[in-house]
């Protein structure tokens, strides 16, 4: 969802009851009420396809977050009526393409068989975090500005970050596995179970490298290391000495690729492919340096948007009149975890 990093505010605004309100209503927002089914089904299509089966807390701690989410989703879609702000149906299908990418059609539509959810909710769904994006796009990241003057600041101030006592390597990796894998954390949920599988993965992701995807994108989709898949592989910077501490086959293969491409390790019908992404001597690095320059701009800009975010958002719950009936009835422990729901079934034609 678009606002899971905003805020976790405590909704406010109303004093009525949740009696007042049948047992399906989870929240309302002045007006616009948020019903069990709609969470359900943002709660099915945003869980992980190869997550295991959550206990029947993890399941109401999570639905009980999306509900908190849909508060903030709600808010900005009203705003987004007030100023004018529209996504197209083009837009919509845009990103509904986005979400089908590297999967056929019938395994696409399988999968939403298996969430229980329509081609309409996912595209439901889809609109309302385009408006609420560009609200924020609008009324926030356009308002962020970094100036020469706090970057040199920064730099001033944090002198040592920028001295790199050894040369550094930063490598991202994307492996294939010649076996199932019990916990796999990639978003496609594909996973290579055999040794002809695993070698006919890798040549079909390298001739998608060729074509121009990127290695993040790959990672993030298809790797089977659970730690590195969700990060688009990223392993971040290795040093000179962590380097040398490293497998043989695994330290030569970094040392001997250039920086920006992207190399193949094979071993036992297992495939690594490796992604050396940059090269960083030793040396104190000048504020002059792109990348010095780049990173400081960067790291400031998330600070200012995180802070202007959050704050955007307080501003608007505390303008509204919003009551959590789901929140509430935790508390008072009218609502008690139950079994994991069944996934809901589509809707009959869809």
């Amino acid at each position: 969802m678009v606002v899971t990093a905003a805020v976790s505010a405590t909704a406010c605004g109303s004093s009525s009851s949740p009696a007042s309100v049948g047992d399906d209503v989870w929240a309302v927002v002045n007006s616009r009420q948020i019903r069990q089914a709609e969470v359900e089904k943002a709660y099915h299509r945003l869980k992980p396809q190869a997550a295991a089966q959550p206990t029947p807390d993890e399941e109401l701690a999570a639905k009980f977050g999306l509900v908190d989410e849909l508060i903030t989703q709600a808010l900005l879609v009203e705003r987004a009526t007030t100023q004018k702000i529209e996504v197209t149906d083009a837009e919509v299908e845009t990103a509904y393409s986005d979400r089908k990418r590297n999967m056929s059609e019938e395994a696409f539509q399988a999968e939403l068989k298996q969430r229980g959810l329509a081609a309409d909710d996912l595209k439901r769904g889809l609109r309302d975090e385009l408006v609420a994006n560009r609200v924020l796009d609008r009324e926030v990241i356009a308002k962020i500005a970094v100036t020469d003057a706090e970057i040199s600041d920064f730099y001033q101030r944090n002198r040592a970050q920028f001295n790199v006592p050894e040369t550094q390597y930063r490598i991202a990796q994307l492996v294939i596995t010649p076996q199932p894998e019990a916990q796999l954390r990639n978003r496609l949920g594909d996973d290579a179970k055999t040794p002809e599988e695993a070698a006919r993965k890798a040549q079909m992701l390298m001739e998608k490298l060729k074509s121009g995807t990127a290695f993040s994108q790959l990672a993030a989709d298809y790797s089977e290391d659970p730690q590195s898949a969700p990060q688009g592989g990223d392993l971040g910077y290795v040093s000179a000495s962590q380097l040398a501490k490293l497998p043989p086959p695994l330290r030569d293969a970094v040392l001997k690729t250039e920086p920006g491409t992207v190399r193949t390790l094979s071993q036992g019908g297992a495939h690594t492919l490796l992604l050396v992404a940059a090269r960083e001597e030793a040396g104190q690095r000048d504020l002059s340096a792109p990348s010095v320059r780049d990173g400081i701009t960067n790291t400031l800009r998330e600070r200012k948007t995180e802070l202007l975010r959050a704050a955007y958002i307080t501003s608007l719950r505390d303008r509204a009149d919003v009551v959590n009936h789901l929140a509430r009835r935790i508390a008072d422990g009218s609502m008690k975890a139950a079994a994991p729901t069944p996934v809901l079934p589509a809707a009959p034609g869809k």
